[in-house]
């Protein structure tokens, strides 16, 4: 694992929630890049949201509409295997990922998939 990770260095990482339509497009654009990208991934336990981990301080600049970037303030400061948050689940387990999401590369995902989704949505 690459040094200064959320999970070495004992920081909490951020989360990134998103629409689950949004990100489950986003999770395929990541993982279909020419270098697959995308650290752990939560849903909620409706499947109404997804949440992406990103480094600690992301929260301090995050300012993508249609989503919410939340310090975890050392709440469960090292990736558990078990989801953090009372009923979700992984869609992306840590052990399965990169340690977290780049943010920069994750903003880009999502506008993608917004774009995406606004096509789709305008051919019915």
């Amino acid at each position: 694992m690459p040094a200064g990770t959320a999970r070495d260095t004992g920081d909490a990482p951020d989360l990134v929630t998103v629409p689950a339509r949004q990100g489950l497009e986003a999770v395929d654009i990541l993982r279909r890049g020419a270098t697959p990208a995308v650290g752990p991934v939560l849903h909620d336990g409706s499947c109404d949201t997804l949440g992406f981990l990103v480094p600690p301080g992301t929260a301090a600049g995050w300012d993508m509409p249609g989503s919410a970037c939340t310090q975890t303030n050392g709440r469960g400061a090292r990736i558990p295997a078990e989801p953090p948050v009372t009923g979700s689940g992984w869609l992306l387990p840590p052990e399965a990922t990169d340690p977290v999401t780049d943010p920069a590369v994750l903003r880009k995902a999502l506008r993608e998939a917004a774009r995406m989704i606004e096509a789709a949505d305008r051919c019915r």
